[in-house]
This record gives C-alpha cells, structure tokens and sequence, in this order.
C-alpha cells in the first residue's frame, strides 16, 4: 500500500452512464438518475437524504394534472424554458432561468405543471430530498436566484442553516456551474461530506475519466477533485452528508 500523502489525498470516485429507468409518458418523459447505484453493492438507490435527481422533458402545450406529494423536497431546476405552477394554495408560478422552485411537500401539498402551446420545449432537473422528518408543515419556496458568472459555482439551495436562497430540511447543498471548454474548476464540498454531480450538457474530464452529457459521477470523502471542461459545459453538484437521518416515505423520492 502506499501511504505516501499524494496516495491519501486521492478521493474515490465512482461514475456513472445515463440512466436506464425512465418512463414514457407522451408528451411528458423522464429520467431517473440515482447517485446511490454509482457504488457497487450499495442498497440503496438514493445516497443518504438525497433521494433520486430527474430529467424531466415537457413538450409545449401539455398538462400534469394537480396532483399530491407528501414527505419529500422536491427542487425544480430551470436553466431554459417556463416550467408553469399553479397549487391549491393558490399559487401561480412561473419557474425558468432566472427562479427555483422548492415543495417542501411535508404531510401533503398539491400541485400541477404545464407549459403553454407557445413556450419552448422543456428540460428541467427535478430534485427529491428526503427530509430529516416525516409530516412535517408544508410550504413553497420560489425566489429569484443570481446570475450565473461563467466558470463559477452557484450555491442555491441548501439547509435551512445555510445562506443559500433557498433550504430543503436535510443535509444537502445544491449548486450549478456553467464551464467554458479547457477551464478547470474545483467542485463543490463540505468537510465530512460527499459530492454528486451530474453533466447536464457537454462533457467534462474528472480522475481522467470523460463524463459526458446526462451522466454522473460520485466523490466519496471530501477531498477536493477538480473537474476539467472538454467542452463548453453545464453542471449541477451536491454535497451530501451520507450520514444523515432521513425518511424514505416520500411520493416518489423514496
């Protein structure tokens, strides 16, 4: 074993392909990208309090009925296009590049999504934390968030103790970076966490290893890894605490 300093420093990474679970709904497709299977015979499909992240594709002109969530966070992320919100609260939200969305479902919370016949096509990430607790009081957050700064990282949810603008009640840290092609950032971490993130669009080297469009990658430890753009990319991180308690009665992010 070699126990020099450089061997330790060496964070385990575990990447991942795109997703094979998806479902087909017409003019409403999705995605299930789930970190915990990035490790090999981990049993779990989520990694601790985060749950399952989604792509999620909406055509113009089409309607997910109002429908109930309960135990679950769920983030809807936007980088283009008008994902619309409207709730039994009486809430009529537009969500896009410029706001984020937060259900902190708790012991219930109702909602729809559509996009009108003249928006663009939609992709959007749509996130599923499990809470620290089940039944929790329900509520909704939508806030704008600053804009992105080219090779930077966005911190833009996180938990309530956190200063980013918006919280989800576990212990998660969400952000996203926009990388120019050949620039090289240092992703995200937090001392006795752990890092996933997902290429969103293009393609980025970790480790030497090429990650491309739609799949992802696990730092376990938190040791600091950088992450090199092969080309102009768009990426989300987040920095997890494994350890954590969770629930895992949610809607959908069990």
């Amino acid at each position: 074993m070699d126990d020099s300093p450089s061997a330790e420093a060496q964070p385990r990474i575990y990447t991942t392909p795109r997703t094979d679970v998806s479902q087909n709904q017409g003019k409403f497709r999705i995605h299930f990208n789930f970190p915990g299977r990035a490790v090999p015979d981990h049993d779990d499909h989520g990694y601790g309090p985060l749950a399952t992240v989604v792509e999620s594709f909406m055509d113009p002109g089409t309607l997910i009925r109002m429908h109930q969530h309960r135990n679950e966070e769920i983030v809807s992320w936007v980088p283009d296009g008008v994902m619309r919100h409207d709730d039994r609260q009486g809430n009529e939200l537009i969500t896009d590049r410029n706001n984020l969305l937060v259900m902190n479902a708790g012991s219930g919370f109702w909602h729809s999504e559509e996009t009108l016949a003249d928006d663009p096509p939609l992709r959007m990430l749509q996130i599923f934390v499990r809470p620290h607790s089940l039944d929790l009081e329900p509520s909704i957050q939508h806030e704008p968030i600053p804009d992105p700064t080219s090779n930077e990282w966005r911190h833009l949810f996180g938990p309530e103790s956190t200063d980013a603008p918006l919280y989800v009640r576990n212990d998660v840290d969400f952000y996203d970076c926009r990388l120019e092609a050949g620039v090289t950032s240092t992703l995200p971490s937090r001392e006795g966490w752990d890092t996933y993130y997902y290429v969103f669009e293009g393609e980025i080297e970790i480790a030497g290893e090429p990650v491309g469009r739609t799949e992802s990658a696990l730092v376990i430890d938190d040791i600091e890894a950088s992450v090199t753009a092969i080309e102009d990319s768009v990426l989300v991180a987040f920095s997890i605490n494994s350890d954590a308690p969770i629930t895992r009665q949610g809607t959908i992010g069990r």
